[in-house]
């Protein structure tokens, strides 16, 4: 029954699938967090652009040519 014990005690497979699961998992997260930071930055950047466009078409629009 020691041999048994001793031979899982030095069994190290799990513990290497569960450090390349941590290190999935954190690399996940960091994807996450940057996908969502830059999702909102490129939301601003184009809601100004619309802004700027609408403020541009209402100019055009009161400009009568000649």
């Amino acid at each position: 029954m020691t041999k048994i014990f001793a031979r899982l005690m030095k069994d190290e497979s799990g513990a290497t699938a569960i450090e390349y699961g941590l290190i999935a998992a954190l690399i996940s997260v960091a994807l996450i967090a940057g996908a969502t930071s830059l999702g909102g930055t490129l939301n601003d950047t184009f809601n100004a652009l619309s802004d700027k466009m609408d403020e541009a078409k209402t100019k055009s629009d009161g400009y009568a040519a000649p």
